[in-house]
């Protein structure tokens, strides 16, 4: 789902969340609301009745119901009748006990990934890396932007966005007739950015709420993905590169931008990086150090077919 800013955010401020209902009466939770602040309540509504979503662990909506001192009438039922109500009862917690227990069973118990294990420690995620006018000084977006060769009708992604450094200076790159998506995982770190973008009016961008491994990006769309001082941050970079493929043009490009030293120091190595590359079928097409500092920056290109998951040899650190 892409997020156009703008008339969405504005909906959203001036909608009363708190009265949805879905279609059997009860009060939409808190965390499809949540959704509504950044995909629009028309959008979040659709999704929760469309979807059957549940709450996390099933928490929300009880605590929802629980609040509501009046309930729609059309939902209330007459007292069931004391012996056929314990069984109609019992069955009734039976269930809500299961869906309970499979909303809250994935924290417990991870499937088993298909994708290599990785054999490398993962820095903490950040929604900054340094101050603008620090980057901006030694020309840091100027240089990568050349480097990568990001001209107009470009459709360019930035992943893990951040504040936007990239992101707000991608938009005029590109132009009018280009588009810039920005994604990140922290959800107030994208709703931050998209009243970054409202304010300045930066039509040819979309934000979008990511997932740690898999960016969810549409296929075949991107001629430039930017992963920008956050490569370190994936904890698992194979699946992460894998579901990535899908979403470059025949000729699109990944650029890398991260600093040479340990990932558990915030940055990748580069031999690292590269064998993580090559692992899904991706070329290093261009490697520079960057003026002023110590990072670099790395092109890949695809060059051969997407390997099976249990095909993925891992990196050694």
């Amino acid at each position: 789902m892409w997020i156009r800013v703008g008339l969405d955010l504005a909906r959203c401020r001036a909608h009363p969340l708190s009265r949805l209902r879905d279609r059997g009466g009860r009060i939409i939770p808190r965390m499809i609301q949540r959704a509504a602040a950044m995909e629009g309540p028309i959008v979040a509504k659709r999704r929760w009745e469309g979807e059957g979503l549940l709450p996390v662990c099933g928490c929300g909506a009880a605590r929802e119901e629980e609040q509501d001192p009046h309930p729609p009438t059309a939902t209330r039922r007459a007292p069931p009748s004391p012996a056929g109500g314990r069984r109609v009862v019992g069955a009734a917690a039976t269930l809500a006990a299961s869906l309970l227990l499979a909303a809250c069973g994935g924290q417990q118990v991870e499937k088993a990934s298909p994708f290599p294990e990785p054999h490398r420690p993962v820095s903490p995620v950040s929604s900054r890396y340094l101050n603008e006018d620090t980057r901006e000084s030694v020309g840091e977006f100027a240089t990568v932007a050349r480097l990568a060769d990001v001209h107009e009708r470009m459709s360019v992604a930035d992943i893990g966005a951040g504040e936007g450094y990239y992101t707000v200076r991608l938009s005029p790159l590109v132009g009018p007739k280009g588009r810039v998506l920005a994604e990140d995982i922290i959800p107030e770190t994208v709703r931050a950015l998209g009243q970054r973008i409202q304010r300045e009016r930066l039509d040819n961008v979309a934000i979008r709420l990511g997932q740690p491994n898999n960016p969810q990006l549409p296929a075949a769309s991107f001629d430039r993905v930017f992963l920008i001082h956050m490569y370190h941050e994936i904890a698992r970079p194979s699946e992460f590169l894998w579901n990535l493929r899908a979403a470059m043009k025949a000729d699109g490009r990944v650029i890398v931008v991260d600093a040479d030293r340990p990932t558990d120091r915030h940055g990748t190595p580069q031999r690292l990086l590269v064998c993580e590359f090559n692992a899904l079928g991706y070329g290093l097409t261009r490697f520079e150090r960057l003026p002023d500092s110590e990072s670099y920056f790395a092109q890949f290109e695809a060059r051969g077919p997407r390997p099976a998951p249990g095909d993925i040899p891992a990196c050694m650190p």
